[in-house]
């Protein structure tokens, strides 16, 4: 069992910045695939970015390519995601996940088996 805590949202005008982290409890994420995800407002969730299990790999959806970063620390069993540029269509809540055993960087939600309860993204325009 995986327990995820996410931080950092807030309310941020159109073209600031956000640094969103996530902390892992419980048995080692160490080698799985993180990933963030989010959902807004009327809307299915979406795949934001994913890192593979070491950090050599990243994957990140084409609409914030350029724009956020996905890193992870296992030595403290915490992933980010720095967002900056923000743009008001990046209002959302933002979720974090593991897909354990996955060593790829995968966008779809079904590898991903623990997810976080989520944190508020605002970005005013």
């Amino acid at each position: 069992q995986v327990q995820l805590v996410e931080s950092g949202g807030g309310l941020v005008q159109a073209g600031g910045s956000l640094r969103l982290s996530c902390a892992a409890s419980g048995r080692t994420f160490s080698r799985g695939a993180m990933g963030w995800f989010r959902q807004a407002p009327g809307k299915e969730r979406e795949f934001v970015a994913a890192i593979s299990a070491s950090g050599g790999s990243t994957n990140y959806a084409a609409s914030v390519e350029g724009r956020f970063t996905i890193s992870r620390d296992n030595a403290k069993n915490a992933v980010y995601l720095q967002m900056n540029s923000l743009k008001p269509e990046d209002t959302a809540v933002y979720y974090c996940a593991v897909a354990p055993g996955s060593s790829d960087t995968p966008d779809i939600e079904s590898y991903y088996r623990w997810w976080g309860q989520g944190t508020q993204v605002t970005v005013s325009s």
